[in-house]
């Protein structure tokens, strides 16, 4: 039974959200502040967290930084109604998604199911538009050809993999490739996917699996 963290200091709301992931099937916790969720996740491991940016005490952004510390959780943010730069600066964070106040119970907890779904991780070797991912031995083959990659393009390609279809921001992507490298720049990203996509343009001229999201990051065509 996956288990949700909800930060969310409307009780109303709460009550409301609560009812509908436990209808669907999800083992769910309500905290009221972004301190209170910090005290929860660090004494018990969650699947997904849906976060309110409006927060009293921390703040839902600064929240998601701080979950993501130990540990590639996936995020939900709820915002409010216009709130276009707290949606922008959450996706540029590595939101999984958003969702807009006011809202349907029953439509959170199906995208809490479809993120949940889009980030199962795969087996040790898995096979997914035409490449087959071997994570022991760090050795990525498409259309049937091994990819000679540099470590940062293997952790791009591999970071895309394991979330195929989900859009995943520059910031996101450094995170998880460069961690806290002090040679990466704004361009990093940029570059290295265009010398993955050579790569793959070398074995597939007819092909392009990765996609550009103007604004938002990459994604990993899931077919």
């Amino acid at each position: 039974m996956p288990r949700i963290l909800l930060v969310e200091d409307e009780t109303a709301i709460a009550e409301t959200v609560l009812y509908a992931l436990r209808a669907e099937g999800f083992e769910a916790v309500h905290c009221l502040t972004g301190g209170e969720a910090l005290r929860q996740a660090r004494a018990q491991p969650f699947d997904l967290a849906v976060l309110d940016i409006g927060l009293p005490d921390i703040g839902g952004l600064a929240l998601c930084r701080e979950l993501r510390r130990d540990g590639d959780l996936p995020v939900i943010f709820l915002t409010a109604q216009g709130a276009e730069a707290d949606r922008i600066l959450g996706l540029e964070i590595g939101a999984d998604d958003y969702v807009t106040k006011p809202f349907s119970p029953r439509e959170l907890a199906t995208r809490v199911r479809v993120v949940l779904r889009r980030g199962r991780p795969q087996p040790a070797e898995a096979a997914l538009a035409g490449f087959v991912h071997d994570a022991d031995s760090r050795r990525i083959r498409y259309r049937g050809q091994p990819l000679d990659l540099t470590r940062y393009e293997y952790g791009l390609l591999a970071a895309l993999l394991l979330r195929p279809g989900a859009v995943l921001s520059r910031a996101q992507l450094m995170d998880r490739v460069w961690g806290d490298a002090l040679d990466s720049g704004d361009r990093t990203v940029d570059t290295h996917i265009k010398t993955l996509r050579a790569k793959l343009h070398a074995v597939a001229p007819d092909s392009d699996p990765i996609r550009t999201h103007r604004g938002l990051g990459y994604s990993l065509e899931s077919r």
